[in-house]
């Protein structure tokens, strides 16, 4: 993919994303135009990213026959790195989400005792951020190797 497609699809989902939202804090703030500039928001957004994909998936098809052993060391290197961020930033992401459910089924417990169960399922839905994040990571590392 050349470097002039990559700056346009960057520019296009910037963009898509200050647009809508220009639009809205530009005018009169009130519910239905949030609710259109977000409508907008989301469909240039995710309609560029397709476009994106589809041009990425379109171009790799052409050019991995004249650079497959040139690119092999960056994209190894490219997935680790994706690897470390995901388990990172799922670990952070969890952190986060444990930090703000625990404290406050604490407090619902103290409260009543009979509310441990249902506060448990909170905290071990935000516990599983981190663990898909893990199994995410594993995936990557099983392709690289």
């Amino acid at each position: 993919m050349t470097t002039l497609i990559q700056f346009t699809i960057a520019a296009a989902l910037i963009l898509s994303i200050i647009v809508p939202f220009g639009y809205f804090f530009l005018g009169e703030k009130n519910k239905k135009r949030y609710k259109k500039s977000l409508g907008v928001n989301c469909f240039f957004f995710f309609g560029t990213l397709l476009v994106a994909s589809i041009v990425m998936i379109g171009g790799t098809a052409s050019v991995s026959a004249a650079t497959d052993t040139a690119s092999a060391g960056l994209a190894t290197g490219l997935g680790y790195i994706g690897a470390a961020l995901v388990t990172g930033l799922s670990g952070i992401g969890s952190g986060i989400a444990v930090a703000s459910s625990a404290s406050a089924a604490l407090g619902a417990i103290s409260e009543d005792g009979s509310l441990f169960g249902k506060s448990m399922i909170f905290v071990a839905m935000a516990e599983g951020i981190a663990l898909y994040g893990l199994i995410i990571s594993f995936m990557i590392l099983g392709k690289l190797g």
